[in-house]
């Protein structure tokens, strides 16, 4: 899933594209309404998430023009906390609308249910189900480390898509991360044991993708 997140405040930006990262979305930052619709113009972008008080053009502008252009769900972020601003942001075509301050975790569950992202979900022949972090191939429960399942996770998001060993760190470790990069090869090289060797293919010099 690709997500839009468009923000002036620089530190709010950071730390919500790196936990959206981390549950494994593809992530396009904004800090201007302008921007924003430059990149919804250019990019598949299946959400927005916008800050109402934006330069250039705020997020309601921003919504409306998103709305009228392709289908897209947009969740409004805001400082603003009457009713009668969340009446007008939903009646502009927001489908949802947060205060700040929030949890992201928090945000997180906002987006997902309006992505109608489904909890158990299937790579080949493995099943995972991302609320209990519970995994089954062929009717047996693997027990999976939660970096492990996150890997999982990530792959299956990113179905076919090599991702190299940087962006592994950055969506698994983080963006911070300061150890040896190598611990992304062990920690594939266990998943596979547990998973099967058929799922995950190596693709040398550039990175990991999966087989389906």
């Amino acid at each position: 899933m690709n997500i839009l997140i468009a923000d002036d405040e620089l530190d709010m930006l950071k730390i919500l594209q790196s936990y959206f990262q981390r549950e494994g979305f593809t992530v396009f930052t904004a800090t201007n309404g302008a921007e924003a619709l430059d990149i919804f113009y250019h990019e598949k972008i299946d959400l927005a998430i916008l800050d109402w008080m934006m330069p250039e053009k705020d997020g309601i502008t921003v919504c409306r023009e998103m709305k009228e252009t392709q289908k897209i769900k947009v969740l409004i972020l805001t400082a603003r906390d009457t009713g009668e601003d969340e009446y007008l942001a939903l009646s502009d075509g927001a489908d949802d609308y947060v205060n700040k301050p929030f949890y992201p975790q928090v945000l997180i569950m906002r987006v997902k249910k309006l992505l109608q992202m489904e909890s158990v979900q299937r790579l080949n022949d493995v099943s995972f189900d991302i609320s209990s972090q519970r995994v089954w191939r062929e009717g047996k429960e693997l027990d999976l480390t939660k970096t492990e399942f996150q890997l999982l996770r990530v792959f299956s998001q990113n179905r076919r898509q090599i991702l190299t060993r940087d962006q592994l760190l950055d969506l698994i470790w983080g963006m911070d991360y300061m150890g040896d990069p190598r611990t992304v090869d062990t920690h594939i090289r266990r998943l596979r044991e547990k998973i099967g060797e058929d799922i995950i293919q190596t693709h040398r010099g550039v990175g990991y993708s999966t087989s389906e």
